[in-house]
């Protein structure tokens, strides 16, 4: 691929160019990654990932010079980006001014986004149509160490939302640990959302004291592993299904069937810009019937969860 050109996608030809600098330099025996095969990639599997970016405001992470140089979360629209591509209008709760953030529609934003350096996506918990209304609710298993302590927490909060009548997913990040979501009707508001979070991995690491906290200081979770119940928040966002993460390697966030969190083999950075295209033609998207399974957390379900001992 030359070092500058255009990419016909969909309607639009998209100029892209730098397509072979060096994002993820080599290391560790790891190969190099340009910004030509990270482009290569979301467009092999945006299909699938939109289905996680559509309609949602995104936070992007970027790395002008690579992953070796400095990064920034950008969520405000800049000035220069085209006018074709769709913004959300948000309040900004702490000044009450409103702010444009960029969402993602299709493949042709998707390739855009990528040429202006952005690695990682981080879509809100909620769409634009009703962003006070998350349509998912998610924990953020943070081990101290090894990854089988992130696999074993995902199992037991897994066990009890699934005994609270809800739905779990789980997904390898692609840094250290696993997120596990619940897909939610948004009827309930962000508040209603985070405060159930919070009961829940309250409640998970009374039961299991010994290898579980929502202590947030590092330096008092003694070795376990850290339920993070707080991206539950209007405005707070989470790494999306199949998005790079800035690590060597170019690690992939990667949807699991339950069963083959059984791998023992199975890391948060196992898969990867170059072996998921494979996975996702082999196996399809784990979480493709996700939505079917959304549920409220209607007060019964909330009083039946402080009951619980």
């Amino acid at each position: 691929m030359p070092s500058e050109t255009s990419i016909k996608v969909g309607r639009r030809s998209i100029a892209v160019s730098s397509l072979d600098k060096l994002l993820f330099p080599a290391q560790g025996g790891v190969e190099a990654v340009t910004k030509g095969e990270l482009i290569e990639y979301y467009r092999q599997v945006a299909p699938t990932l939109l289905r996680y970016l559509k309609g949602r405001p995104l936070s992007l992470q970027r790395y002008p010079g690579g992953i070796a140089g400095h990064g920034f979360y950008q969520k405000e629209v800049p000035d220069y980006f085209p006018d074709w591509i769709d913004r959300a209008r948000i309040e900004v709760l702490e000044t009450g001014e409103i702010q444009e953030q960029v969402i993602c529609s299709d493949a042709a934003t998707l390739v855009y986004l990528v040429n202006q350096n952005t690695i990682t996506f981080h879509p809100w918990l909620s769409r634009a149509d009703r962003l006070y209304y998350p349509d998912k609710l998610i924990f953020d298993l943070d081990p101290p160490g090894e990854f089988e302590a992130a696999r074993q927490a995902a199992w037991l909060l897994r066990d009890l939302l699934t005994e609270l009548g809800l739905r779990p997913f789980v997904m390898t990040t692609g840094s250290r640990g696993l997120h596990v979501v619940t897909p939610l009707n948004r009827i309930a508001e962000f508040d209603t959302v985070r405060y159930f979070a919070r009961d829940l991995a309250v409640l998970l690491a009374r039961r299991h004291s010994d290898t579980l906290t929502v202590e947030m200081r590092k330096d008092e979770r003694e070795g376990r592993v850290f339920l993070d119940y707080l991206r539950n928040a209007y405005a707070g966002t989470a790494v999306a299904p199949y998005a790079v993460r800035a690590r060597p390697g170019a690690p992939v966030a990667t949807p699991l069937a339950w069963e083959e969190l059984e791998d023992p083999a199975l890391r948060s950075d196992s898969y990867t810009l170059r072996t998921l295209p494979d996975r996702l033609a082999r196996v399809g998207d784990p979480w493709r019937d996700m939505r079917r399974h959304a549920r409220t957390l209607d007060p019964a379900r909330l009083a039946n969860l402080h009951n619980r001992s």
